[in-house]
């Protein structure tokens, strides 16, 4: 994924610390005392990147199975105000635990539900990346428009302005870290037009633009939303947006499903960047996004898994595939290369992070973010591309997946965390929590 695109049938990559030091063709030069790792058989990437996940969810999978977004957003949204910093930490554990196997090195997350009570959710999810392993871009989400003031969520289950500002501004101050490398990097993230005020809108942008770190929501996910936006906006939601200055290069939208082409426009000409999110879009029927309609006019796309509880598979690699089967049936075999599908995981990703000159390809001087896939089992063997064998066929295996040049999963199971007490812990925090709601 380096500026030429380069591919090499046989080769090497060299690390030293956590960056690359080299790459090329053949047989790698000496390198005295060296760690070698044979990689025979397998495809080696740059580590996928994840732009857009609701970790907490990963404790509230399968429910609601055959519901709308709303409905879905309805029925879940009581059952997510008994979260706390104990279940928000489990649920981050077992989500991060699966991207890692699933060849994910760098995840945001956008937390939005922060009830009163809970304790630190946000310290519970940023101490679950550190113990996992993952480069992480966790996103201080909002709701400040609860249904007694026309939104969606449940009075109960949104925060007030001057609070959401104040504890905002105290995430950043505590965990943010601008530096090269840097292992953790906070977004501001109003959930949604429908659940958050104009007021929390703008004055976030202010707050966030201030402090020089990323913005986030969801946006045009479904047709209801594009209702609600014309019914009390008057205007379609990429032009509310950009009326409430929540666009530029500094900023991402979650889904971006139902655009006209003049909301394509405006994204590719203020460099609004988005994340795709083709299975949880399927799943909760909220359609298929024009992806290579943006891709080709302009517009910084990447792919996220969205959350575990409308995506219960959370596997990066099958958004890759997905966001290319969706768009070939909907614009033909040409409409995406399979190549092109992997770009959008990895350095495209990185570009929508603001992070394209550190990760999502493999090039001397970048992080040791890599994914090493076992493609010689029986389900690969024989497919002629590898590529195509990654992104067209199931998941395979991983040899090695390394962060910041840590070995966080080797030979299909992730060193940093037990597997099994990880499981057993979500499954104890899933019960806890639908006995509480």
């Amino acid at each position: 994924m380096d500026g030429d695109r380069s591919e090499y049938s046989d080769g090497y990559v060299v690390i030293s610390g956590n960056k690359i030091v080299d790459v090329g063709a053949g047989t790698p030069p000496e390198y005295p005392g060296a760690q070698v790792i044979d990689g025979s058989g397998c495809l080696i990437t740059p580590g996928l990147v994840n732009t857009h996940h609701h970790l907490y969810q990963w404790i509230t999978r399968g429910l609601a199975a055959d519901s709308t977004l709303f409905e879905w957003l309805t029925t879940l949204y009581p059952v997510w105000a008994g979260i706390d910093a104990d279940a928000v930490h489990v649920a981050a554990t077992g989500g991060l635990t699966w991207l890692a196997k699933t060849g994910c090195t760098t995840t945001t997350d956008h937390h939005y539900v922060v009830p009163r009570d809970a304790g630190d959710v946000f310290e519970a999810e940023i101490t679950a990346a550190a113990q996992v392993g993952l480069r992480f871009h966790p996103c201080r989400g909002s709701m400040d428009l609860g249904q007694s003031s026309g939104g969606l969520p449940p009075d109960h289950v949104v925060e007030k302005l001057d609070d959401i500002l104040t504890g905002t501004q105290s995430v950043i101050d505590r965990w943010h870290d601008p530096n090269p490398g840097s292992m953790l990097q906070i977004a501001v993230a109003p959930c949604s037009p429908f659940s958050v005020t104009e007021a929390l809108l703008r004055e976030s942008a202010t707050l966030a633009r201030e402090n020089g770190v990323r913005m986030h929501t969801h946006l045009a996910e479904t047709l209801d939303e594009e209702r609600f936006c014309r019914e009390h906006f008057g205007c379609t939601p990429v032009e509310y947006m950009e009326r409430v200055g929540w666009v530029g290069p500094d900023v991402w939208y979650a889904h971006a499903v139902h655009l006209d082409d003049a909301g394509i426009e405006t994204m590719a000409r203020t460099g609004t960047a988005a994340a795709h999110c083709p299975t949880s879009n399927a799943r909760l029927g909220a359609g298929i996004a024009r992806a290579a309609d943006l891709v080709n006019g302009g517009v910084t796309v990447g792919l996220g898994v969205d959350g575990a509880a409308s995506n219960e598979a959370c596997s990066l690699i099958e958004e890759s595939r997905h966001a290319l089967l969706f768009a070939r049936a909907k614009g033909g075999p040409q409409t995406m290369t399979v190549r092109k599908a992997l770009e959008l995981g990895t350095i495209a990703g990185a570009r929508v992070l603001g992070r394209e000159g550190e990760i999502g390809s493999i090039e001397v001087g970048k992080l040791a973010d890599l994914a090493v896939w076992k493609l010689d089992t029986v389900a690969h063997a024989g497919i002629t591309d590898p590529v195509a064998a990654l992104v067209l066929g199931s998941t395979p295996p991983l040899k090695l997946l390394l962060v910041n040049g840590r070995i966080v999963v080797a030979d299909g199971r992730v060193t940093t965390v037990d597997e099994d007490v990880v499981a057993s812990d979500v499954a104890r925090a899933h019960r806890d929590l639908l006995g509480k709601a």
